[in-house]
């Protein structure tokens, strides 16, 4: 095995299984601990460590619109998104919930097509939206999981993908920072700190909450594992494969939270779930195939179709 080869494998490692595995981490650390302060605490260490290693690496420092577009970008895809992502995995298991963060896609999709018509609503485009909207009314009406209808949490997790899809629509007309480590550092920064005003506004502290031991691993590992190790093996991926096949985690991530949730947390699999879960899959992959191959030799496109699945990792 070459060094190329070894390090391809190490890098699918991190996409697939370290993001893979941040939902179950996500929820051991809200069983004890804030949701938004959990939130923040994550976003804001990961985004002065991935932001000051750029500055360190000598990338230029944002200018002032880019600050301000860096800002707007972070309340829309750190704040809006992971507030509602990490208050809902309180109940609900956390392989349900890396299975809703996967209709990215979806919201994306309806987006482009109704508000910024950039896309045209054909039959397979329909098919594919109608599937992954069929999946997550399987998944919000199943009473198994947690003992009654999941509606509330799922509705926070939908919220937020709506937001996200908008930050990534949004960002192909910003001017940010060239440096990818630069802006995704500066928007988780900026991401954390709103976090944590929301978890002062919302009273969740002062006082700091108690930390257990295990929230302050499971908080470390989604720090180390998820916000800097994988998200960096990401972007080198992306220099090294095509877009396509590094965004193959996207429908990957889910199946190994599910896994991960059903063999270590303990979190029941029913057979409503199997199919709402197989129906939002089904949906992603045709909607990354048909954005795929209708915009092949747009570099734009692609760049949005990376950015708009990057919350299933970091």
């Amino acid at each position: 095995m070459t060094k190329r080869t070894l390090q391809l494998w190490l890098a699918f490692f991190a996409i697939y299984v370290l993001w893979g595995s941040t939902y179950i981490a996500i929820r051991v650390a809200v069983d004890t601990v804030p949701p938004m302060f959990a939130a923040g605490i994550r976003f804001l260490i990961a985004g002065v460590a991935l932001f000051g290693w750029s500055q360190l690496a000598g990338e230029p420092w944002p200018s002032r619109l880019e600050w301000r577009n860096l800002t707007i970008l972070g309340a829309l895809m750190f704040l809006a998104s992971y507030s509602g992502l990490f208050w809902a995995e309180r109940t609900l298991p956390s392989g349900i919930a890396s299975v809703l963060v996967a209709t990215i896609p979806v919201w994306t999709a309806l987006l482009e097509i109704v508000v910024w018509k950039r896309q045209r609503l054909h039959w397979t485009l329909g098919v594919s939206i109608a599937l992954g909207l069929g999946g997550v009314v399987t998944l919000a009406f199943d009473p198994t999981s947690v003992g009654s209808v999941n509606l509330l949490p799922c509705l926070a997790i939908l919220t937020s993908e709506v937001a996200w899809s908008l930050g990534t629509i949004v960002t192909t007309t910003l001017r940010l920072p060239a440096s990818k480590a630069s802006s995704a550092g500066a928007q988780m920064m900026l991401g954390g700190v709103m976090l944590l005003a929301l978890s002062m506004l919302v009273r969740e502290f002062p006082p700091l909450p108690h930390i257990s031991t295990q929230a302050w691993l499971a908080l470390a590992y989604l720090i180390v594992a998820g916000s800097l190790i994988a998200f960096t093996a990401f972007q080198w991926l992306l220099t090294q494969m095509p877009t396509t096949v590094v965004t193959s985690y996207a429908y990957v991530n889910p199946v190994v939270a599910l896994m991960i949730g059903h063999f270590l947390g303990g979190e029941v699999i029913s057979a409503r779930a199997i199919v709402g879960s197989a129906l939002v899959l089904i949906s992603t992959i045709a909607l990354m195939k048909n954005r795929g191959s209708a915009h092949a030799d747009n570099s734009e496109l692609e760049t949005l179709n990376s950015q708009e699945l990057l919350e299933v990792d970091i």
